[in-house]
């Protein structure tokens, strides 16, 4: 049986106190009152998956560069096509971090240390694809636990990672279908 609530009884805040709550700290912009505390932590979290995204980018890369041989120029196409795909994950991580009040992390330095996947060079055209489809299982497996702590604290964050995500999916499952054709 249904739980009917009455007007009295619902979760929805006041028109009266979400205007006044909208007004203090309003150089906080999208970041609301009530907004997780651990905000710093999430941050923390879009750091590491931006420093996996540039990674990724500079590794797909470089095999586009290096690629030879008779069948390279489909899977160099490929390699192409999801650099620029990384490099636009990248772009949303780090606006979602300067929305939430923090400083993307971008630092040559550290990046693959703080990076989930590993930047392998690859030698071979067998080595270059399987390199990738591991970066790309390494995220999907990051981006799963990333939607999970989120959970309902930042819809919006998990929103971007759902994203993010499904294209990460498409990745390694063209990976695992190039690697079997090689």
């Amino acid at each position: 049986m249904a739980t009917v609530l009455t007007r009295d009884e619902t979760a929805f805040t006041p028109t009266k106190t979400l205007r006044a709550n909208a007004r203090k700290d309003v150089e906080q912009g999208p970041v609301t009152r009530d907004y997780p505390q651990d905000r710093d932590l999430i941050v923390e979290q879009l750091n590491k998956a931006l420093a996996t995204e540039w990674v990724c980018v500079l590794r797909y890369l470089r095999h586009a560069y290096c690629i030879t041989g008779a069948i390279s120029e489909p899977i160099k196409a490929h390699f192409i096509e999801h650099a620029n795909e990384e490099q636009a994950h990248a772009g949303k991580l780090a606006e979602r971090i300067v929305q939430l009040g923090g400083e993307p992390d971008l630092d040559p330095a550290t990046l693959t240390l703080r990076s989930h996947a590993e930047y392998k060079p690859g030698i071979s055209i067998q080595d270059m694809i399987k390199e990738n489809l591991v970066a790309e299982r390494i995220a999907v497996e990051a981006y799963r636990e990333l939607v999970r702590f989120l959970g309902d604290r930042d819809p919006t964050t998990r929103t971007i990672i759902e994203g993010i995500l499904a294209q990460e999916e498409e990745h390694a499952d063209e990976l695992r279908d190039l690697l079997v054709e090689a």
